[in-house]
This record gives structure tokens, sequence and C-alpha cells, in this order.
């Protein structure tokens, strides 16, 4: 290695404190004897965040190590190289001189390389006889082979916050596909509760996700929806257990009857026949959750309710009616309605529902036939199948008849407008993510 003196710069750039401390850790640095110069540049590519220095630096520093010539930095060399700023352009591909020089002290300063300046300011070397290098003056690589353990070590502190940073990302992307797919299960399945709330509680935790998340954000997320899908699983799994429980009830109940009836067919004086009821099991309503949980928001404020979304008719009996979604749902799933609206935009269901409008007398949807659709599913249900035929209307011949079919099905209770609404999310997210690849 060069020898062991404090070297100035010529002209009129000043010698700074930081400059002297990198040459004297240059020199009396715990170094290792020798390290490949381009594992050690794949290292300071990695850890360049600690180091403070950018990628067109680091591409000077690689046309720098090119004029070196061994593969190996070892202390018993000579680790100055003196190319002119002419040739350095021509190593950086075209890089302007004047850059090259912006980036060659953003180097000295980071220490990365140390300054040795001749008497006039020239950059060139001192050979012996025999050819060797005997005196040298340029830019000393000596700091990379003295600080070759603690780039590695920087550079390893970065590979692994890389691959947390991935993995937290990717466990968020799989709650993200499952909890969007719990809701639709809960939706198609009517499995009671406010569903609608569950899933603006989950977008709202996704889009407050800033577009460059730290680690701590990101760990903040994830467990904020861990604790989303453990409420919706549970939730459904005590829907499922009820469902089972009662169905086995009513078993149970049609074998008394039956017994019963038997019963007194062979009696001679048969009693009147006691009606079946339903056991405190079946007749309790299903777990009613007041809120998934405080912490579901991303602030730590929002609570979602799960209450109950049936209603009850005139005799008493609880009726589960034609489910409807909340708009920023539906105008995901049916963007297209937007063109037809007066201003351009969807901001509530006046606007979807004058818009359908619109759209029905695109389609030669009859009055008639909207007036039942209406009856049936309710103004703002309508706008929404309107919608939903307008987004899919390549695929379907006739929108008055699409829509006539399925007022029939609602008026029977058969339609539900949730699969028809993920189907279009689905496809919609898809052909995004298409786009953007």
């Amino acid at each position: 290695m060069e020898a062991e003196y404090v070297t100035t710069p010529f002209g009129r750039r000043p010698m700074t404190l930081a400059m002297l401390i990198a040459q004297r850790r240059a020199g009396h640095g715990k170094s290792v004897k020798s390290v490949d110069k381009w594992k050690i540049y794949r290292a300071l590519c990695e850890a360049k965040p600690h180091l403070g220095v950018t990628d067109r630096a680091l591409a000077v520093l690689n046309a720098l190590l090119s004029f070196y010539p061994k593969n190996e930095l070892s202390d018993d060399a000579n680790l100055v190289v003196f190319p002119s700023n002419a040739q350095l352009s021509l190593r950086a591909h075209g890089m302007a001189e004047q850059t090259i020089r912006r980036h060659l002290a953003a180097l000295v300063e980071a220490g990365l390389i140390v300054r040795r300046d001749s008497p006039n300011g020239k950059r060139y070397a001192r050979r012996t006889r025999a050819g060797d290098l005997h005196e040298a003056y340029g830019f000393s690589l000596a700091p990379l082979l003295s600080r070759a353990e603690e780039i590695e070590h920087l550079a390893a502190e970065v590979v692994a916050d890389r691959l947390h940073v991935q993995g937290l990302r990717e466990r968020i992307s799989l709650l993200r596909r499952d909890i969007a797919k719990l809701i639709e299960t809960a939706l198609v399945e009517a499995i009671t509760g406010d569903w609608d709330a569950v899933h603006s509680g989950f977008r709202y935790l996704i889009d407050s996700l800033p577009r460059s998340p730290s680690v701590t954000e990101l760990e903040l997320l994830l467990q904020k929806l861990g604790l989303l899908h453990r409420e919706i699983v549970n939730r459904l799994e005590k829907h499922a257990k009820t469902k089972k429980i009662s169905a086995n009830h009513y078993q149970n109940e049609r074998h008394i009857q039956n017994s019963d009836s038997e019963s007194q067919t062979e009696s001679e004086a048969p009693q009147p026949k006691r009606p079946a009821t339903l056991s405190a099991v079946s007749a309790e309503p299903l777990p009613n959750a007041a809120s998934v949980s405080a912490a579901v928001s991303f602030q730590g404020k929002a609570t979602l309710p799960l209450a109950s979304n049936t209603r009850s008719d005139s005799s008493g009996e609880s009726q589960v009616g034609l489910k409807s979604f909340p708009l920023d749902l539906v105008m995901r799933a049916c963007p297209e309605i937007a063109a037809y609206s007066s201003t351009g935009q969807i901001s509530n269901w006046r606007d979807l529902m004058t818009a359908s409008i619109v759209v029905k007398s695109m389609l030669k949807i009859s009055p008639g036939t909207h007036q039942e659709a209406c009856a049936a599913m309710g103004p703002e249900n309508t706008a929404t199948v309107i919608a939903c035929i307008l987004q899919r209307t390549s695929h379907i011949k006739s929108a008055g008849a699409y829509l006539r079919d399925l007022t029939r099905r609602a008026q029977k209770g058969e339609f539900a407008l949730g699969p028809m609404l993920m189907s279009l999310l689905r496809a919609n997210t898809a052909l995004n993510e298409r786009k953007s690849a």
C-alpha cells in the first residue's frame, strides 16, 4: 500500500477535516489483505443509501476501478489510479467532464476514494526502469480496502431490510386477497351482517397506505389486516356452525313429529298434536358482533359494525331484501357509466340514477321495463343493475330482455347483486393489472 502521509488538494480546493479523517482511516483503519474490486463495488451499490452516494457517482467509481489493472485490491500494491477526466468520460458512457468532477468530489466526501494531487495538480505516475510504478498521483482506492468489512456489513443490512419489506408486502397481498374473497363469500351467501361497512373499512385501510410506505407503516397495516381477517373468519365460522345446528335440529323435530303421528294413530284416544317449536339454539339469532375491532382502522379510531341487514314484513317474519352496495364499490365495478353523467363523474346516488336514465334510453330499455325493475329492486339497485349491463353491453344482446329476466328473478328472491358486482370488479382489477404491467 502507498506511503501513509496526508495530502492536501491542489489549487483553490480547501482541505477539510472530513478529508483528513478519511485519509487517516484509509491508512490506519482495520483492513483485509485483499478484496475483489468488483465484489466490493457490488456491495457499494447495495449499501449506497447508507453511504450517501448516488448511482451516478457509483458509475464514476466504476470507471475509476476499470483503470486499476488487477481484479484484487491488495495492501501490498499501489492503489492509485490516474486517468484524465476525458478518459473517465469515455468509460462513464460519455458523462460530461463537469459532472464527473462533481461526482468525484462526492466520492471523496463520502470517504470512498482519496485525492493524491501532484505538485502541479496533474494526474500521472513515475515508473522505475523495470516499468513498475514508483510514484502515482490521482485517486487512491485504499479506502475501499480499509472499509471493505464495513461496506459488506452495510450491504448485508440493506439486503436484509429489502427481504423483510418484500415479505411484509407478500403477506399484505395475501391478506388483501383473502379478505376480499371472504367478504365476497359473505355477500353471495347473504350472511347476516353489515358487510358494506366491513368492505368500506377494508378499503380505508388499503387506501390509507402511502405510495412509499415505511417498514413501520407496513408492519402496522399487516397487523390491522390480520385482525380484520380473523374477525371475518370467526364470523363465517359461527354462521356455518349455527346453520349446521339448525339443520340437525330441524331433522330431529321432523322425527319427533313423525313418531307422535304414529303413536296417535295406534292410540284409542289420541291427544291433540302439539306443534313443533324451535329449540333455544335455533331460535337464537346469529352472534351479533357490534364491531370488527377498533384496531381495524389504520388510525385506530374507526369501527366496522356487523349489524343485521334484515327487515320485517307486516306479518312479523324476518326477510332479507335485495342488498344494496356502497356507491364506491359500484363505481369501481362499473366505471363506464360515469361518462353519461352531466359532470362526467358520479359523486352520489342521484348522479348514478340520473346517468342510468340516459343509459336506459341508449340501451333501448322501455319505460315499463324500467318501472317494473324499480318496483322489484328499488331505484338505487335498478341504477346499479343498469350500470352493470352497460359495463357488459358487448356480451348482452338485448338489454331490455336481460333486465326483465333479472326483475323476475328478483321478484322470486333468486337474484343478488353481489356476484354480478364482484365479477365485474375482478375483471376490472385484472385489466388494470395487465395495463400497468
